[in-house]
């Protein structure tokens, strides 16, 4: 059961696909908070876990929770490869 007096923190993540298979996930804002997971929602349910300790770690250390991303936007650019390297 939820604490109903704590605050809850929505930060953005980002899932990337790994070469071996799953997905990275790293936080814009928390460089050096990541996790991986085999499948999308193993690696979701790990990004929370991970965020909720890092987060517990900084409080622990009395450090202020800075979330300085606003409106995030990832998206996919394609580009053409120059002939010589195909």
């Amino acid at each position: 059961m939820a604490d109903k007096t704590r605050k809850i923190l929505s930060s953005f993540a980002v899932f990337d696909s790994a070469e071996e298979g799953g997905y990275n996930v790293s936080f814009p804002d928390f460089p050096g908070c990541v996790t991986f997971g085999k499948t999308f929602e193993e690696a979701e349910k790990n990004a929370k876990e991970v965020l909720e300790l890092w987060l517990e770690e900084l409080a622990s250390q009395k450090q202020k929770i800075r979330v300085r991303t606003k409106g995030l936007i990832i998206s996919e650019v394609r580009a053409a490869l120059p002939q010589k390297t195909f």
